[in-house]
């Protein structure tokens, strides 16, 4: 087992998740990107399956590409290496064979979460159950939760995994502690909830959009949390790398900045008269970032072309870089497309691609940050991700900026931000930059294009 790692390598906070999973029967470990929740949780099993016998299947529910990640961490830990692990993904028929295989853990994605409880007629015999990430049950009306709900009395143990717990704010939290708890800490029902802990926000007449924390909420329900809650910031445990982060700001000319007010004004109308809702302000913003990329979607889902400015910044950028590896970070499929155009870069989407650029085989990688969430890592391929384009979702920038700044990085990471002056894109960097978590920061940006402001 030489060059594996062993279990004294863990680190000192690791050692106590460790313990702190097998005490618990209903445990939640909020750890910041980085600190190893993957081995913290299979060193946990490991004790639980074979030394204390407390559990005798497991399944795992996490993010498609994630299942690769619990996998790869068996294989690096000698610890670790007899754990018998079965991944059940592609067809039906494949999937069955893997739950039906003889095996310690069964991972499975989110996705197939209503499948195998509902559908797959196989028997739902698991007496543990890991969500990673937990964040994927944090809406209480989708099908996943709901299925989960249905099996969750026949689960003796449950962990759930995240890195960001409260990425939309507190509201998040019912339905994750729901599941795991089955409503005792923070009660049965979402209305409840609502009523305890919060107060309308952005209503129109009786119809309410959003909701905003009473002054005590936070303190109030993390206190109520905290007996079953491991919480720790990267920063308190570990020595991360440098991070610089810079904005590159690109200008419109005259006639690009025309097309670009031409369009807007076009989009303000359709909504001129009425109350900007999350709904139209999301459709809305979403056009005006595409616009600020470069290129934006017509009605019949044709491609009409602005600028280059961006692509002009991303060559600049690349050179600079002077052959190290750049990652960049793109939002709309237009984006991708003009961006593979011009530069010989290679999509990041599966095993293969992720493990070339870990071995440092891609020099320009392209990631859309939906699929770079939860569980990649990519430190060991390159320390520079470029933000083509921006997104609103905190969650999903700081946890694709954690692929590479994260432990095990050597080199100073830096963060580049292409930003069109005079757009959208400097109201949702400033967003980012203020960490907000809530939908008004989105509607303000829109209302302030309706009222024929530039930003």
């Amino acid at each position: 087992m030489e060059g594996l790692l062993a279990r004294a390598d863990l680190h000192g906070y690791q050692r106590y998740a460790v313990g702190f999973i097998k005490t618990n029967t209903v445990s939640a470990i909020s750890l910041s990107m980085g600190l190893g929740k993957t081995v913290i949780t299979l060193t946990a099993l490991v004790d639980l399956l074979f030394d204390s016998f407390e559990v005798h299947k497991v399944l795992v529910i996490c993010p498609l590409r994630v299942g690769i990640v619990w996998v790869d961490e068996i294989k690096k830990w000698s610890h670790l290496h007899f754990l018998q692990c079965s991944v059940a993904i592609g067809s039906e028929t494949e999937r069955k064979a893997a739950l039906k295989a003889k095996a310690d853990i069964y991972i499975i994605n989110r996705e197939n979460v209503q499948w195998l409880i509902e559908d797959s007629g196989l028997p739902f015999d698991y007496d543990m159950v890991v969500a990673d990430e937990l964040s994927s049950f944090k809406n209480h009306q989708s099908q996943r939760f709901r299925s989960l709900m249905k099996v969750r009395p026949k689960v003796k143990r449950i962990v759930g995994l995240t890195g960001t717990p409260t990425g939309n704010g507190l509201m998040d939290l019912w339905a994750e502690f729901r599941l795991l708890d089955m409503g005792k800490r923070l009660g049965r029902f979402i209305g409840q909830y609502r009523t305890d802990y919060f107060v309308p926000d952005k209503r129109n007449g009786q119809v309410i959009f959003s909701y905003k924390p009473l002054p005590y909420a936070e303190e109030e329900i993390y206190r109520k949390i905290a007996d079953i809650t491991i919480s720790m910031k990267s920063t308190d445990h570990i020595q991360m790398p440098e991070l610089v982060t810079a904005e590159y700001p690109v200008r419109l000319s005259d006639k690009e900045r025309e097309r670009y007010d031409e369009l807007r004004q076009d989009l303000v109308l359709r909504l001129s008269g009425g109350e900007v809702t999350a709904a139209n302000a999301a459709a809305l913003s979403g056009k005006l970032l595409q616009m600020a990329n470069g290129a934006v979607y017509g009605d019949g889902g044709e491609v009409f072309r602005i600028h280059d400015r961006k692509l002009d910044a991303l060559e600049d950028l690349i050179e600079a870089a002077n052959g190290k590896p750049v990652l960049i970070a793109y939002w709309f499929k237009h984006d991708l497309a003009r961006i593979l155009e011009r530069f010989p870069a290679e999509k990041l989407d599966g095993a293969d691609s992720i493990k070339r650029w870990n071995n440092g085989e891609i020099p320009v990688a392209v990631l859309h940050p939906a699929s770079a969430g939860h569980g990649l890592n990519l430190q060991s391929g390159g320390s520079c991700i470029v933000w083509f384009g921006l997104t609103w979702s905190l969650e999903l920038y700081l946890q694709t900026n954690a692929r590479i700044y994260r432990q095990g990085q050597k080199d100073t990471v830096v963060i580049h931000h292409i930003i069109a002056k005079d757009t959208i894109d400097e109201q949702v960097m400033a967003a980012l930059k203020r960490k907000d978590k809530t939908q008004a920061a989105l509607i303000e940006a829109v209302k302030a294009n309706l009222q024929g402001g530039v930003v």
